[in-house]
């Protein structure tokens, strides 16, 4: 049986979308019409995705048109005020006990935050960030030999083979091995942001930059997650993580990038 996770491909989808609309409407992306469409057609996908429910991609999905409408050319009074807002409707979301939340996404926000020293919540809550922070610490600089670590091979580590797959690296290959994953991953990020660069068209462009920031937010958090420096959320960790409609998902990314990069060098020798 084959299962498939259709929000996983709903990002390269928001990433086609978003570029063809800002693309079309580039001479025109500081009007107001403009991005309130822009904000209609990813507001039209979020939703469904945010009632299964899940956060964590719908918070992905919003990171795209922002960081997209950003790289079009948005005016930075206009990013300005929208962070205002954002910030004021998060401050209201905490002052009413964050309403549209899941109760296990309340408890993951304040778990977060207050970190409660008890039995029951070092067992429970608590428990799969403070075996991560064990396994990345105990990985030293080169870790335990793949196969080898305690943490992981004990099983005490759990969800070791997608949220907290960086502490299975950490644990197992040490500073050196999860530094050296990191550096490939910033590779490829750099890579799409440069193919941007020399892009044909702003679809193009917009395409491969869409694509970068994809890995790049999927990356950092995930890794903070790990690092206990943001609130779990279930981001996996490109072509790592365990999961193929998220590989899947990301090596359509990587073709197309490909084919953008593979038209910026036939232009060239025209």
């Amino acid at each position: 049986m084959v299962s498939i996770q259709p929000a996983e491909l709903a990002k390269i989808a928001i990433i086609l979308s978003l570029a063809q609309f800002f693309s079309k409407h580039i001479e025109k992306i500081n009007h107001l019409t403009t991005v309130a469409r822009s904000l209609l057609v990813t507001v039209g996908l979020v939703g469904w995705i945010y009632l299964q429910p899940n956060l964590s991609t719908s918070i992905v999905i919003m990171v795209l048109w922002a960081g997209m409408l950003w790289i079009s050319g948005l005016k930075t009074r206009i990013i300005l005020i929208a962070s205002a807002v954002a910030i004021l409707f998060i401050g209201v979301s905490a002052a009413l006990d964050w309403p549209y939340l899941e109760e296990y996404q309340k408890g993951r926000i304040e778990n977060f935050f207050s970190r409660p020293d008890t039995a029951e919540a070092r067992y429970g809550d608590t428990y799969n960030v403070d075996q991560a922070l064990i396994s990345i610490g105990s990985g030293s600089w080169f870790g335990q030999g793949y196969g080898q670590g305690t943490q992981v091979q004990l099983r005490f580590l759990k969800i070791r083979h997608n949220d907290f797959i960086f502490s299975v690296l950490a644990h197992e290959f040490g500073f050196f091995g999860t530094a050296l994953v990191l550096c490939l991953l910033a590779f490829v990020i750099v890579r799409c942001f440069m193919v941007a660069q020399h892009a044909p068209d702003a679809y193009g462009a917009l395409l491969a930059y869409g694509f970068g920031l994809l890995m790049a937010f999927q990356t950092i958090v995930n890794v903070g997650v790990n690092l206990r420096l943001l609130p779990v959320t279930g981001l996996t960790l490109p072509f790592i993580s365990y999961g193929g409609s998220s590989l899947v998902s990301m090596l359509m990314g990587v073709g197309f990038v490909e084919s953008i990069n593979m038209r910026s060098k036939d232009k060239d020798r025209e």
